[in-house]
């Protein structure tokens, strides 16, 4: 399936790049025909669409004076040069680039970010301002110059003609114009900045728990130590695992503390609202772009080494895991939260470059240096002893929380359903059946715990009838979930209602065509509906899976001769 992926991706990449040279050619210079200078451009292309931005920078530096006939190129080099850290290079490019009125919206954005940097705002409003009056296509270009322009424009003005002048109409904008307002008051040194920062993170229909941590570091650079302490403390009370806030926890009680953020700085609030852009980028899979603005970021407040983690996801998302863990390694130094953060992050890089081994020795190295394992930290480690097959060890770490927590902790029916689990796959299932109707008791709308238990009993030819009404609830709490459809079907084969079984087990096999045992439940209510050949099919498909486990092979060898 990654070979395939990567393949379309590829096709995908080709096609684009042969588009762009067949308008490409008709306008430019014969030098930029010649097919090492194609090659070159095609090359660093891909390599910045690839987020690998170093070397996209390096074909793409030899190309030089193509934006005198194609502007796109000049565009695509400064993306390379910011995403791989040139920011200065970026600058002194762009100044060149208008000196010869060649300027686009990535100059003047390049431009106005680097006077803004250096406190020049007038300079940077200037080029804000060239950057509003560009014509633009994309909702984001016109998003990004107006607050940048609305921003850089607030010199000569008072608090209330600011908040007009920020407060946007747009109606998908009211999150960002609440975040926009609290900055503004904190920017004017507002008497009422405590009172929108309360009542922004006080709504929690949205996670706000950002702004939660934002809040505590104002209150710091205000020398309200503990005020900040209490804000941390009920903001973990709603966000338990969220990472800013527990490291600055952390920081706060041992006095060691850094203010990373500063709302009465205009950089740093530009940076905040670069890294939400980057946000929302990230969220739509548009990595490149994403990046882009989180660079812009780093720029601006290079002290806030947070921005770093959504770096590091966006290269985990498109495969450059590399680049992923270097960036862990350096997260890793900045504190225990971030040490454990980074560590379960690299170990499940190292879980996907099927380094098992390595993973399981860096999480257990990692879980004995941590000076405080609150719950959640056991929790981590436990359930990925228990999902890498070390289910004594699990099982042992989850006895452990069950006697540090009551039952009303949020966390109680997880770690039930995760010692259940252990227990079952050590073949101890009455502890398991236990554990998992306990979890079910405090928390039954839980699908998947519905799913093992119901499962589990169906494989044990028990409580078959019972298991088909879980499974159906199952089912309405997660439609279209395949292991939930093949726990279904399953159920009804057990049941010899083979038509209504044949039915949910090919849709399925429809969501899940590489799995090997809803292949095998397949094969075998086709052989069930008289289907053989079909059958065997299925059976020998499965045989050739590389997740198909000996004992599976062993049985479907079995049927191949015999049938059912």
């Amino acid at each position: 399936m990654n070979i395939f992926k990567c393949n379309i991706k590829l096709i995908v990449q080709i096609l684009f790049v042969i588009i762009f040279f067949s308008t490409l050619q008709a306008k430019t210079p014969d030098k930029f025909n010649e097919g090492n200078n194609i090659s070159e451009y095609f090359l660093g292309l891909l390599l910045l669409n690839d987020n690998q931005y170093n070397e996209s920078y390096r074909f793409l530096k030899k190309l030089e004076g193509l934006e005198k006939s194609h502007l796109n190129y000049s565009s695509k080099y400064i993306h390379s040069l910011v995403n791989s850290g040139r920011f200065n290079e970026a600058f002194n490019y762009s100044k060149k680039l208008e000196k010869r009125n060649l300027a686009n919206f990535e100059t003047d954005l390049i431009i106005g970010v680097y006077y803004l940097k250096n406190k020049k705002h007038d300079l940077a409003k200037q080029y804000f301002s060239k950057l509003k009056s560009r014509e633009s296509n994309f909702i984001l270009d016109d998003f990004i110059s107006k607050v940048l322009l609305n921003w850089s424009s607030l010199k000569d003005l008072d608090l209330n003609s600011a908040r007009n002048k920020i407060n946007d109409k747009d109606t998908r904008f009211n999150n960002l114009k609440n975040i926009q307002n609290v900055f503004l008051h904190c920017f004017y040194k507002s008497q009422k900045t405590e009172f929108f920062f309360e009542e922004l993170t006080l709504n929690q229909k949205i996670d706000f728990s950002r702004y939660n941590y934002l809040y505590a570091t104002y209150l710091t650079n205000k020398g309200k130590i503990e005020q900040a302490k209490k804000i941390i403390n009920s903001s973990l009370e709603i966000y338990p695992r969220n990472l800013l806030l527990n490291q600055y926890k952390l920081d706060l009680n041992n006095g060691k503390y850094t203010n990373n953020f500063n709302c009465e700085s205009l950089s740093n609030i530009i940076a905040e609202i670069f890294y939400i852009t980057a946000n929302a980028l990230s969220s739509q899979q548009i990595y490149t772009f994403s990046n882009f603005y989180l660079n812009l970021s780093k720029y601006l407040n290079a002290k806030f080494f947070s921005f770093n983690t959504l770096l590091a996801e966006n290269f985990y998302n498109t495969d450059n895991l590399t680049q992923a863990k270097k960036i862990y390694k350096e997260l890793s130094k900045k504190g225990e939260a971030f040490f454990w953060y980074s560590a379960k992050q690299n170990a499940k890089i190292y879980i996907q470059e099927g380094k098992k081994e390595k993973a399981l020795k860096l999480i257990t190295n990692s879980y004995e240096k941590l000076l405080e394992k609150d719950i959640y930290v056991m929790f981590d480690h436990a359930r990925f002893l228990k999902n890498n097959d070390k289910f004594e060890d699990s099982i042992n770490l989850y006895s452990a929380i069950i006697q540090k927590i009551k039952k009303d902790h949020p966390l109680y029916p997880k770690v039930k359903d995760g010692r259940g689990v252990a227990y079952e796959r050590i073949g101890e299932w009455k502890k398991a059946e236990e554990d998992l109707l306990s979890s079910l008791e405090l928390s039954p709308d839980q699908a998947y715990v519905i799913n093992y238990l119901a499962y589990s009993w169906i494989e044990q030819g028990k409580n078959i009838e019972q298991s088909l009404k879980m499974l159906k609830k199952a089912n309405d709490l997660k439609p279209n979930d395949p292991y939930i459809i093949d726990s279904l079907g399953w159920a009804l084969f057990k049941l010899k209602r083979y038509e209504d079984s044949k039915l949910l087990l090919q849709s399925a096999v429809k969501l899940m065509p590489a799995d090997p045992i809803v292949n095998d439940h397949y094969g075998d209510v086709l052989w069930k509906n008289g289907n053989e050949i079909q059958a065997r099919y299925y059976w020998n498909y499965v045989l050739n899976l590389e997740d198909t486990e000996e004992d599976l092979k062993k049985n479907i060898k079995n049927k191949l001769i015999l049938g059912l």
